[in-house]
């Protein structure tokens, strides 16, 4: 429906965290600025999927995802593919968002590329700080519909 707006439970704990000050200056530590796009996803997508998404802006990305064991806010910085970097090959198809990041995780910065890139591009983890384990004031602002009420409107 025209006008509305979908929000996740990634989306509701990104708010929270952009809406803190720790939130924001820990993020700008780590290549973000205001304006740059941040890509929601689940750790089970295809992380073609995911970086097709990431294409679309055309520019360096966060990537936001919730640990489905922890409910932690986990995130990557992308890069644009770089023609100066060495061609690495494509990731396989079968690799999932959260299985990069994991990956990712375990060295803090990899090179990668996916099949629809000519070039490789820079992924780095956004470590972890308190803010990004804690939902705040964003949730209460933007409370997500229960499932009885959705089906309601539906109806109506």
């Amino acid at each position: 429906m025209p006008g509305r707006i979908a929000r996740t439970q990634t989306a509701v704990r990104v708010a929270d965290f952009l809406a803190t000050r720790e939130g924001k200056s820990h993020l700008a530590s780590f290549g973000w600025a205001p304006g740059m796009p941040i890509v929601m996803t689940r750790p089970s997508e295809p992380l073609h999927d995911v970086m097709a998404m990431v294409s679309v802006h055309g520019r360096a990305a966060l990537v936001a995802m919730l640990d489905p064991r922890s409910e932690e806010l986990r995130m990557l910085h992308i890069t644009t593919p770089q023609s100066a970097l060495r061609v690495v090959a494509p990731s396989p198809a079968s690799t999932t968002i959260g299985a990069f990041l994991d990956r990712v995780a375990s060295a803090t910065i990899a090179e990668f590329r996916v099949k629809f890139w000519q070039h490789t591009a820079v992924a780095h983890v956004i470590p972890s700080c308190p803010a990004m384990h804690s939902s705040g004031a964003a949730s209460k602002r933007y409370q997500l519909p229960s499932r009885p009420a959705l089906a309601t409107a539906d109806v109506q």
